[in-house]
């Protein structure tokens, strides 16, 4: 994964949630994006995945520039697979039809090769004995690999995680967290909003410190944990490592 930031910008309804983030990576496979609550992490992600425009500023993914128009983003939104902390999963739908809906109204598969695609999916999570369950009927952890099925369901370029164990105890984060390093062995790229600072450690290979809407930190996940520059990234990871 090949990233081009420059002078990000956005504001809600005054308040400024970006503040010019600009950041240049070349061969990412698992960037990790690290911060205090309301730092600005979400927002930059949704940014990248084509779900908020920018006030300001260019994005560019592999050399493509994204462009902020409905169309341009109807397009790239099929390029990227986004997992939510809320899984987001349609509650009147099971497990498969959850996946293979998309397939089919955004994707353009047909209904069987939706399921096949579906099916290959849940038993590679898994989740083959719980195809017909609704997301009622799942468990925290379950639900959330489900959304990962569906956002791996379209071979996306790029993978994106918001906070995907933020509504899960323990146990259930375990299994997420399993999942996720399984597709870092495989060699996808994704890009992860956590404040699990373990795990960010060991998938990550780049991390970005995010705090008050401005990029204070980034580099080599080795590095900016062995040794990290700024004073404000120094006593954020103090507080987060301290147990």
């Amino acid at each position: 994964m090949n990233l081009r930031l420059r002078h990000i910008v956005k504001r809600f309804d005054g308040p400024l949630v970006l503040d010019g983030v600009s950041l240049s990576l070349d061969g990412a496979r698992a960037l990790v994006l690290i911060g205090p609550s309301g730092g600005g992490k979400s927002t930059l992600l949704r940014i990248l995945g084509g779900l908020e425009h920018p006030d300001s500023g260019e994005v560019e993914i592999d050399g493509d520039r994204v462009v902020f128009t409905e169309d341009a983003l109807l397009r790239h939104r099929r390029t990227v697979g986004t997992v939510f902390q809320a899984f987001n999963l349609f509650p009147h739908l099971t497990a498969l039809q959850n996946i293979t809906l998309p397939l089919e109204k955004v994707h353009g598969r047909s209904p069987a090769q939706a399921e096949e695609t579906g099916r290959q999916l849940l038993a590679r999570f898994r989740l083959g004995a719980f195809a017909g369950k609704r997301p009622a009927d799942l468990s925290g952890g379950q639900r959330q690999r489900v959304a990962i099925a569906r956002a791996l369901s379209s071979k996306p370029r790029l993978l994106l995680f918001d906070e995907p164990t933020s509504a899960l105890d323990p146990e259930m984060t375990s299994e997420v967290l399993d999942t996720i390093l399984e597709l870092r062995e495989e060699g996808l790229d994704f890009i992860l909003v956590t404040h699990e600072m373990g795990f960010a450690r060991r998938v990550a290979d780049q991390v970005a410190f995010l705090a008050d809407g401005r990029l204070i930190e980034a580099g080599p996940a080795a590095n900016f944990f062995a040794a990290p520059i700024s004073p404000q990234t120094r006593a954020f990871l103090g507080k987060v490592l301290k147990y």
